[in-house]
């Protein structure tokens, strides 16, 4: 995707405002139109979300959400969304802050606090997880300019990602339409399906930072960078191929259980972003930190965007289910 004249430089993106703002001009161009994952053209929604990482990660954050909630609605059988309308999906759920979904009638209506809502004092809807009256888990979309609704200025205090605004939201008595049934959020094929699509967002910056070094040797071929180069273009070779398959898995199976999948693809590029991080650093100095914005920008950011990975936690949940699979798996 070409984004040229489509957005402005990343730098630009001073606050959270600045971000709606592009995100707004991406929906009123169509570019937010994505293929869904399992529709046959799952590379290229995987392709558009990393040339938005590549240009900004803050960007991406707000980008991914809004795709991804236009995704489950589709899944789940929703009305189109409202023309021009831009989208959160909030679903963490931390054990102090939990949303409550009470029957009005006919209406929903939802209380509590909603943490690490990226985007919310910009955004038009958010689609969030809360708990109905059995404590399951329903998936309900809000608007957010409504009464009952109260875009905090908690719960965030990052240096990167710091503009994407990741508050808290307190719903008090807000109105909101179920989307989907209970437990359908989680029960989803394109729930791990997404999972894959955030780690193509890591990947399109990590891509970003080895056009840095690429663009760096071909100025100065010093022999200790070309070699950081080289273990640069590996390990992005490598994560290219491993994001191809599973784009190409679940364009083959769509209906499949994707979790493994899921697990294996995020863990493989997240450790591709720990080595790419590491040798441009080490090949390009400290100019670069200093002196060029989209990488100080970019490698401010990576760290804190790459920690939706639960690091040991996911690879424990992964090791759990390969003890019980045959050594087979492995064989070429």
């Amino acid at each position: 995707m070409n984004w040229q004249g489509s957005l402005d430089s990343g730098r630009a993106y001073a606050d959270t405002k600045a971000l709606g703002a592009a995100l707004r001009a991406l929906v009123a161009q169509g570019l937010d139109r994505l293929p869904l994952p399992g529709g046959g053209q799952t590379l290229e929604r995987f392709r558009r979300l990393a040339d938005v990482a590549a240009h900004d990660l803050r960007l991406c954050k707000l980008f991914e959400g809004h795709t991804d909630a236009l995704a489950i609605m589709a899944e789940l059988g929703s009305p189109p969304t409202p023309q021009g309308s831009t989208w959160g999906t909030w679903a963490a759920e931390p054990p102090t802050a939990k949303v409550r979904v009470q029957h009005d009638g006919h209406c929903l209506r939802v209380h509590g606090r909603k943490a690490w809502c990226s985007g919310a004092a910009v955004v038009s809807h958010g689609l969030l997880t809360a708990w109905d009256e059995q404590d399951r888990q329903q998936l309900v979309a809000v608007p957010m300019q409504q009464p009952g609704v109260c875009v905090t200025d908690q719960g965030w205090h990052a240096v990167g990602m710091a503009a994407t605004g990741s508050v808290e939201v307190v719903f008090d008595n807000a109105s909101a339409v179920a989307v989907g049934g209970p437990g359908d959020y989680l029960a989803r094929p394109g729930f791990w399906q997404g999972g894959v699509g955030i780690a193509a967002c890591w990947y399109g910056a990590a891509q970003q930072l080895g056009q840095v070094l690429q663009q760096h040797c071909a100025r100065r071929a010093e022999p200790h960078a070309l070699a950081h180069l080289g273990a640069v273009d590996s390990a992005l070779h490598a994560a290219a191929c491993v994001l191809r398959d599973a784009a190409e898995r679940i364009d083959r199976a769509p209906k499949a259980d994707a979790r493994e999948l899921a697990q294996q693809t995020r863990a493989c590029i997240e450790d591709t972003v720990e080595q790419v991080v590491r040798h441009v650093g080490r090949a390009v100095g400290a100019g670069p930190y200093c002196q060029d914005p989209h990488m100080a920008q970019l490698i401010a950011d990576l760290p804190v965007y790459v920690r939706q990975s639960h690091a040991e936690r996911d690879l424990a949940a992964l090791g759990e289910w390969v003890a019980g699979q045959s050594s087979e798996r492995w064989q070429l």
